[in-house]
């Protein structure tokens, strides 16, 4: 596919058990992308919302998502933008789930996507519900895929979407310090491994959690592309993280290092 798309992603600040203003900054933010960029596509981080104010989830998530859907829907068809919404806290049927809602430059939902794998070490496992399905759409006939933040380091599970032909990689997150080593490594890797443009956003800033204790993120949201080369990288402040994506390019790299017909999935099984 010969088509280019214009992507950028929100590098902002979340405050943490303040959904409404969480909401204002978002809005704001959407509006200077636009007003920047122009994008086709525009990235929110992960738990926007609320943040990991885990320990009030309960009363702060979005029910139903109704609030996050019927904001994104305007923002998309105001706008004529294709949004990526990062992920945000939902109450389903008493059940909270760090949930993604992709929506169309029509304002229509496309997809939504449920956290896979909970860290344990934030204790989401004890306050949040795992989804049980990847994460896949289109937009604009480009295949795309979406994971959550910790979800990065489980490469067999990337390599599924991978499998279904996916071009673009789509990652909200709220990644702390000290790992940005660990953050940038990982993302190219599933770049380059699966040969795919990925599009990550993570937040910047700092929260108080409820123990009292400041939880510190750096930002530097990334953009690269499916040679696993950088298209743009953020730095620990609030940006805009703006990139140009040449879709065709993954099928070119495809061609040329051709891993997926050469891969051996029978030898990859577990020996019992």
């Amino acid at each position: 596919m010969n088509k280019t798309w214009n992507v950028c992603a929100i590098q902002m600040n979340i405050r943490i058990g303040e959904p409404e203003r969480n909401v204002e900054e978002v809005i704001k933010q959407i509006e200077a992308a636009v007003a920047a960029h122009m994008p086709d596509v525009i990235v929110l981080p992960e738990m926007w919302n609320t943040g990991y104010a885990l320990d009030r989830v309960h009363e702060l998530a979005d029910e139903d998502g109704k609030q996050t859907l019927k904001l994104l829907s305007e923002m998309a068809s105001l706008h004529h933008v294709h949004i990526v919404g990062g992920s945000v806290a939902v109450k389903e049927e008493g059940q909270i789930r760090n949930r993604s809602y992709v929506v169309n430059k029509k304002g229509e939902l496309v997809h939504s996507y449920d956290k896979a794998h909970l860290f344990k070490l934030m204790d989401e496992h004890v306050h949040l519900h795992s989804g049980n399905e990847l994460g896949i759409f289109e937009l604009d006939g480009v295949k795309c895929g979406i994971i959550i933040c910790y979800d990065l380091r489980f490469p067999e599970y990337i390599r599924s979407l991978a499998l279904q032909h996916i071009e673009v990689l789509f990652v909200p997150a709220q990644w702390p310090n000290p790992r940005l080593h660990h953050w940038k490594t990982l993302l190219t890797a599933r770049a380059i491994e699966n040969q795919m443009y990925v599009v990550a956003c993570n937040r910047m800033g700092t929260s108080i959690g409820s123990d009292g204790k400041p939880t510190s993120f750096f930002g530097h949201s990334m953009i690269i592309d499916p040679w696993g080369e950088l298209i743009v990288e953020g730095d620990d402040q609030e940006r805009l993280i703006q990139g140009e994506l040449t879709i065709s390019l993954v099928q070119e790299v495809r061609s040329r290092i051709p891993v997926f017909e050469d891969r051996r999935d029978g030898l990859y099984q577990l020996q019992k």
